[in-house]
């Protein structure tokens, strides 16, 4: 390894991106120069050999809560929103392999013709062989967000940390888009975020993460070579742990 390559706290994470990532400036639906954006960042940072596993949300296409509050029955309603985070997965692995990263996208729904099935030996395989695993349709069940498909995937995939890239460069005491004296945290307790509710990913996720042990690194999405900059210690970030 060369002086100029940076050294990686990590050889193995989960990046969870909601599905608004992908929209860009849009209202709704994918951007293709924003996931394309995305996918390389992803790139430089499978560059440095790290294995990378990925869950995307499916809020720019459907989210079962919002579809559920307007009166459709609240199990059909997730597995719609299931059904957006494979539509997410695939455009995400469509830019990945357009820059040559070998890509595998894994549904807890079963549906071959377009996705593996979720077997964890298998996706162990692939992390191992320096593929992307991109776990899309969520556990499988209704009533789990995303945040908890993430989470759960990253402690069967014994991944290091989960990286959740969002639209801010951490976790803050309040929102910093409407509050100018809003403070950002360098280290966050999960029972303070709990406890806070600041947001950062839904109860069931912070509490599977804290029994486990399992980091979670909050930063921008938003800042150009931010991913590879955390794995390298450098970066704004907050670390609950």
């Amino acid at each position: 390894m060369s002086q100029d390559t940076p050294q990686v706290s990590f050889n193995r994470v989960m990046l969870k991106i909601s599905g608004e990532a992908l929209m860009g400036d849009l209202g709704y639906g994918l951007h293709p120069p924003t996931v394309e954006r995305i996918a390389r960042e992803v790139q430089s940072v499978h560059s440095l050999g790290v294995e990378i596993c990925m869950v995307i949300g499916g809020g720019n296409i459907f989210r079962g809560l919002q579809g559920s509050a307007q009166g459709m029955e609240r199990t059909t309603a997730d597995y719609m929103g299931m059904l957006a985070t494979v539509m997410n997965a695939l455009a995400m692995q469509s830019a990945l392999e357009g820059l040559g990263i070998h890509t595998r996208v894994i549904s807890a729904i079963t549906m071959n013709e377009v996705a593996e099935p979720y077997i964890r030996r298998r996706a162990v395989r692939h992390l191992e062989k320096k593929r992307v695993c991109i776990f899309a349709a969520g556990t499988g069940n209704p009533y789990f967000t995303t945040d908890t498909a993430a989470t759960l995937r990253a402690n069967e995939m014994s991944c290091e940390a989960i990286f959740k890239g969002t639209k801010v460069d951490g976790v803050y005491d309040k929102d910093p888009a409407k509050f100018d004296d809003a403070k950002r945290y360098d280290l966050v307790s999960y029972d303070d975020v709990l406890q806070k509710r600041l947001g950062v990913m839904d109860a069931s996720a912070i509490a599977l993460a804290r029994d486990n042990n399992l980091p979670i690194i909050v930063f921008s999405l938003d800042e150009p070579g931010g991913f590879q900059g955390i794995l390298a210690g450098q970066g704004t970030y907050t670390r609950v742990g």
